[in-house]
């Protein structure tokens, strides 16, 4: 597999340091993931720190890591981010949580500000896409190796 992230000479620039332009995967043996919107929950669903950008953006980011190790990779696997913030005046606050999540080459990225998310007092959401190669032993069928 065969993953690159580049911004090309011959294309615009990113309009922030927090992207990459391209990312191109490789499949030979890989896998990609599709990791869900992720909210700051607690246990029991319900949301953490209403209205704190920052609190929520920082537990969004744990979430997509514990998920991400689940599955065998890390957030330097990932190679897109999208991302839903219900007030963009606080981008700030959500980027430097993702600086601290993302530290290496950053990956592709689309931000859009929504009217609103479900559940009420949630201001971010984040999903991400990771390419990550295949597991030893797996069976590419998606079932269980013998």
């Amino acid at each position: 597999m065969n993953v690159s992230l580049r911004n090309p000479e011959n294309a615009p620039g990113p309009a922030s340091p927090f992207y990459s332009q391209v990312a191109r995967v490789d499949l030979g043996g890989g896998a990609l993931l599709f990791v869900s919107g992720q909210l700051a929950l607690d246990e029991s669903g319900e949301v953490i720190a209403p209205g704190d950008m920052a609190t929520q953006s920082r537990a969004v980011m744990r979430s997509l890591d514990a998920l991400l190790r689940a599955e065998g990779a890390s957030p330097a696997d990932v190679v897109s981010i999208r991302t839903f913030l219900t007030d963009m005046s606080r981008l700030g606050e959500y980027g430097a949580a993702r600086a601290e999540f993302f530290t290496g080459t950053p990956p592709t990225s689309a931000t859009v500000e929504v009217s609103r998310l479900v559940p009420p007092g949630a201001v971010v959401e984040v999903e991400v896409v990771a390419a990550v190669p295949a597991a030893a032993g797996a069976d590419p069928s998606g079932g269980a190796a013998a």
